[in-house]
Order: structure tokens, then C-alpha cells, then sequence
């Protein structure tokens, strides 16, 4: 399909790196999908969210929350160089519930740290059950990922 090969990957270029925070970038965004899904005739007089459960297809938003995930995941589990992960600090005294792969939220005070990459995905990261992160494989995290 165009639209999965064409568009998608214009809209999630750059997707760890480049992440919009501002109400009104994540709208502009939505609304190049919400056009991109009415070029198909068959499902053009259908509502968006009908439309996405259509074609298939997750809002950009979680796609981009996704993305997030599956990075962190192959920097936590070494699949990228070690020194990539300088800023992820895991938090060493883990005394709470959760799993075993958490991570120390820092605070910032500038909107140009507050809104990158570590401080962004530390919350989402922190949320997911042990059976998500003790995925053996990148694959294998994403479906269960995808799961829960």
C-alpha cells in the first residue's frame, strides 16, 4: 500500500530524535494521516478512528511511544554500543514494585533537556510489566510490547 510505504515513513522519520511535545505539532501531524486515510474510496466517508482500525493502523502517537520503547529496550539490553546509554541511569536501589530494568527519573528545567529523548521515555519505560522487558529478542519485545 502507498500510504504505509510513502507516508508513514515520512511522518516517523527521525522519530527518537526528533519527538513533537507541543499540542498543536501532534495535531498537524494527525491531520496529514487523517488525509493520507481518506485517499482510500472505500473508506473514505468512515470516521478516523474506523478508518485506522480499517487500514490497521495505530495513531502516530503510540506509534511514536512504540518506537521509543523498542530503542530503549535494545540500549538497556546492549544491543547498541555501550556508550550510548550514558544518560540512562538505572536506578540501583529498586526496593518498589516494578521490574528489574528501571530507570532514575531526573528532573530538568529547560524545555530543550525537559523534552528529549531520556527524560521523555523514563515515565512510559518505568510503566511496563517485568514480562515485557524480559523479552529474549527486539522482535519479541515489540509484539508483547504490542500486547500490553
Amino acid at each position: 500500500m502507498l500510504y504505509k510505504s510513502l507516508v508513514r515513513s515520512h511522518l516517523e522519520y527521525a522519530n527518537s530524535v526528533w519527538n513533537p511535545h507541543r499540542l498543536g505539532l501532534i495535531k498537524y501531524l494527525e491531520k496529514v494521516q487523517m488525509r493520507a486515510t481518506k485517499l482510500v474510496i472505500t473508506i473514505r466517508n468512515l470516521t478516523y478512528k474506523d478508518r485506522l482500525k480499517r487500514l490497521k493502523l495505530p495513531t502516530l502517537k503510540y506509534r511514536r511511544i512504540r518506537g521509543d520503547m523498542i530503542e530503549v529496550y535494545e540500549i538497556l539490553t546492549n544491543k547498541y554500543d555501550n556508550r550510548v546509554n550514558f544518560y540512562l541511569e538505572k536506578l540501583q536501589d529498586s526496593i518498589t514494585r516494578g521490574h528489574s530494568l528501571k530507570l532514575v527519573n531526573n528532573r530538568y528545567h529547560y524545555g530543550l533537556r525537559k523534552f528529549s529523548f531520556a527524560p521523555r521515555i523514563v515515565n512510559v519505560w518505568n510503566s511496563l510489566p517485568e514480562i515485557v522487558i524480559s523479552a529474549d529478542t527486539t522482535e519479541a519485545f515489540a509484539v508483547i510490547n504490542k500486547v500490553h
